[in-house]
């Protein structure tokens, strides 16, 4: 089992001021301590189920470029990116930027965008569901073509691409590693089976039942469900304990899940989260 630490909360007891040094040092850490993966939020607020909107929060790409600088081994990417928040073949040069200068170790997670009140408070358009998917689907297919050799153009119903240049190519190949987030059943999950690499699914589901529907759409679309990497999200508390950490990576490792990426939420001192988790790595690994 692969712990990843998706940072999801930057209110710190070092202060906005020390952001740096802080996220510096908590990367570090957490390669040190033995955790494979480290992801941030693609959110431009916080969370109001993490903390007040107001709260300091990074904008993802230029924080996994900062991160990248400071670690050497871990695999780096959103859980997610919401589409609507830049258009495909940004995202994708994005993405092979940080691949290229990272050796190889960034990825893509993507997802059909759901915070409303951040969206329409920026200025992003925040089409209908229906629309979004529509979008996140046509991403990744763009995302794809601009990590293959093909050059010709994309002509879908929301985006149109004269010419899908990439240069330089990411160093992961055949592609970076594609993570579709969320539980949806009718299409989420069918995303995950055409498309992807891996799916990220709430460790609060009934997460044995998700994959069943996982498994059903790989065999509609004729994919080998083997290929698709399932991983989870679970977050940690003040009172988390090791042994509680532990207790739950069993659960998820008996259920089929290879890795989990844990959130903080109420823990503003890094080093707290890293320490829980590495005790609870050295006990499962």
């Amino acid at each position: 089992m692969e712990y990843g630490l998706h940072i999801a909360d930057f209110t710190w007891n070092s202060g906005p001021a020390e952001l740096g040094p802080a996220l510096a040092k908590h990367v570090r850490d957490a390669e040190d301590a033995g955790i494979q993966r480290i992801t941030v939020m693609d959110h431009f607020w916080q969370l109001r189920m993490i903390g007040p909107e107001s709260n300091e929060m990074l904008e993802a790409y230029a924080a996994l470029g900062f991160i990248a600088a400071h670690t050497s081994v871990a695999r780096l990417h959103t859980l997610v990116t919401g589409v609507v928040y830049r258009e495909p073949a940004l995202l994708a040069k994005a993405v092979t930027t940080l691949d290229v200068l990272s050796g190889g170790r960034m990825g893509l997670g993507i997802g059909a965008a759901w915070n409303e009140w951040e969206s329409r408070g920026l200025g992003f358009e925040f089409p209908p569901i229906a629309e979004r998917f529509g979008r996140l689907e046509e991403a990744i297919q763009i995302c794809l073509q601009m990590w293959s050799d093909s050059e010709e153009p994309f002509d879908g119903a929301y985006y149109h691409l004269e010419r899908t240049l990439n240069s330089p190519q990411s160093i992961s190949r055949p592609h970076p590693y594609l993570m579709i987030g969320g539980g949806g059943e009718k299409k989420t999950l069918r995303l995950v089976a055409r498309h992807a690499d891996a799916c990220n699914i709430s460790a609060s589901m009934d997460v044995a039942a998700k994959l069943d529907v996982l498994r059903r759409h790989c065999d509609t679309v004729g994919r080998d469900y083997g290929d698709i990497e399932k991983t989870a999200m679970a977050h940690l508390t003040p009172a988390s304990t090791v042994d509680d950490v532990a207790r739950e990576t069993e659960r998820l490792r008996e259920a089929g899940f290879t890795a989990i990426y844990w959130f903080a939420v109420g823990m503003p001192e890094p080093s707290a989260v890293v320490e829980v988790l590495g005790g609870a790595l050295a006990r499962v690994s």
